[in-house]
């Protein structure tokens, strides 16, 4: 009898630990909406609890911050790190070395020319011959060099440095930890990689302005922006993307009419031939950011869409590219085009203008298009691939999707389904409220199971960034304790694969 009154007991504990984590808004004697945390229930004293939340959402503790924590209140450092507003006065002045990465795009574009762009400058401008620069390479590279100092421009390695430099550093020394470690999940979760070039210098911009500021917020914000970014529209390609109504469009365009006039000529020349097709196909569509929207940002491999729905999702995203940067750099051939229709008439236009992005109705698929049985156009615009980026977001498997991806990165490479429902249905219920789908999950018994305590393996990075934080050691080489990293199989912001690093033992 006795052993059956204590099963019910358990039974009902677990219970009411579930209806806490299931309305952490508002509860009395909450910090600010977070509801006590369920640790008791899986046998864990508050010291161990707070271990576990610093495990988690830290890059790992440093010395005495388990017993702050303890002493502060396991809820309120949870809200607070939520907030993202704890004081980081000594890593900004630490930072303030690092000019680089305040740059917007267009100054990184004109600061950190790739090489081949900078041969071109440096051809057209006469410091080297075009015809010589294979003979003497010593020589050669002098030259640039010196053109390169005498125009205030620097090699790309010295912003990547910078840019890696500041990753070490904030994840060693910031004060907001959760802020840090989001970043880093978003990141990967949109992942873009050095290892492209044409999109290498866009990179930092991309996770200053596009993921940090957007980690806690709106999933459908934060996809908005990625997809807008110079990062993602070259590093998958949508940036070239054009409408096969462009192609046909008459009159053609001067490069479509140059084409056409030389295939009589050609004759049977089938290495002429197959330049022109290739110089057309790079006209047309490109469906990789259409596929991996959905395979990897938003629905997820077995999200229930089709090819069909790929390309028709490809042709509603034509047009979106970037502004131009320099004649020298992305959209110089376009800059010529809106110098002739003029800013202020842009928008009259049919096109926009928003930062770095640049919407051209002129590339744009004015057909009809239908994705998951919703039917865009025709003629429709810019608003089209904004409709459909919401209808992702918002789609069912997009909440199961994101919320088992946050489950294995926080809880274990294998969080109960329970678990990834309650936070599905907080995910829907809260349009997508980033906080809110992490306050569930953290909120959850699961969370604190012995099935994720001490669960996670780490990644060389966190491994090593809790191992300098643990001994709340001075970081003076950051560069060089991210080669120790890159020698055991991390190398951040390299990982070629739009999949980003996998984040399972």
């Amino acid at each position: 009898m006795k052993t059956r009154l204590k099963q019910l007991a358990v039974a009902a504990t677990i219970a009411g630990a579930g209806l806490l984590s299931a309305a952490f808004y508002n509860v009395p004697g909450s910090y600010k909406g977070v509801s006590k945390f369920p640790y008791q229930v899986a046998g864990l004293t508050e010291r161990q609890a707070a271990a576990h939340l610093l495990s988690r959402f830290t890059y790992g503790a440093t010395p005495g911050q388990v017993d702050a924590v303890v002493k502060e209140g396991l809820e309120k450092w949870f809200a607070q790190q939520l907030e993202a507003k704890q004081p980081d006065d000594s890593l900004k002045q630490i930072l303030n070395h690092f000019d680089a990465v305040t740059f917007t795009n267009a100054q990184l574009v004109a600061k950190y020319p790739r090489p081949g762009q900078l041969t071109k400058m440096a051809i057209r401008d006469g410091v080297v011959n075009k015809d010589s620069v294979k003979t003497d390479r010593k020589e050669y590279r002098a030259v640039l060099q010196n053109y390169m100092q005498q125009n205030g421009m620097a090699p790309e390695q010295e912003l990547f440095r910078q840019f890696i430099n500041q990753k070490v550093l904030r994840a060693g020394y910031s004060n907001n930890q959760l802020q840090e470690v989001m970043t880093d999940f978003w990141f990967n979760h949109f992942n873009v990689s050095i290892t492209k070039n044409q999109c290498a210098v866009f990179i930092p911009a991309y996770e200053r302005d596009v993921i940090r500021p957007n980690v806690f917020g709106k999933f459908d914000k934060l996809l908005l922006a990625t997809a807008k970014s110079p990062a993602m529209l070259v590093y998958l390609d949508n940036f070239s993307s054009v409408g096969n109504n462009v192609n046909n469009a008459q009159p053609m365009n001067k490069r479509r009419q140059a084409l056409n006039g030389l295939m009589p000529a050609m004759g049977g020349d089938s290495v002429m031939m197959n330049k022109v097709q290739k110089a057309r196909k790079a006209q047309g569509l490109n469906e990789n950011y259409a596929r991996e929207v959905m395979e990897l940002h938003t629905l997820g491999v077995d999200g229930g869409y089709t090819q069909q729905d790929v390309t028709q999702a490809a042709r509603v995203l034509t047009g979106w590219t970037l502004y131009p940067m320099g004649d020298e750099a992305y959209g110089g051939g376009i800059r010529k085009q809106l110098e002739r229709i003029g800013e202020d008439k842009l928008e009259q236009r049919g096109f926009v203008h928003e930062g770095d992005f640049l919407f051209t109705p002129n590339r744009h698929d004015k057909g009809e298009k239908v994705v998951l049985g919703k039917h865009f156009g025709p003629n429709g615009g810019y608003q089209e691939g904004v409709d459909l980026l919401e209808m992702l977001a918002h789609n069912p498997s997009t909440a199961k999707f994101i919320s088992r991806k946050l489950a294995v990165r926080f809880v274990s490479d294998n969080p109960a389904q329970t678990l990834v429902d309650k936070m599905a249905k907080t995910f829907a219920d809260k349009d997508g409220d980033i906080k809110a789908v992490l306050l569930a999950m953290v909120s959850s018994p699961e969370f604190w199971s012995a099935n994720a305590v001490r669960e996670k393996t780490k990644s060389p990075f966190e491994l090593a960034i809790g191992a300098v934080r643990s001994l709340q050691a001075e970081i003076k080489q950051p560069y060089q304790l991210y080669t120790w990293i890159n020698k055991m199989g991390e190398k951040k912001y390299y990982y070629q694969a739009p999949t980003g690093f996998p984040d399972r033992g």
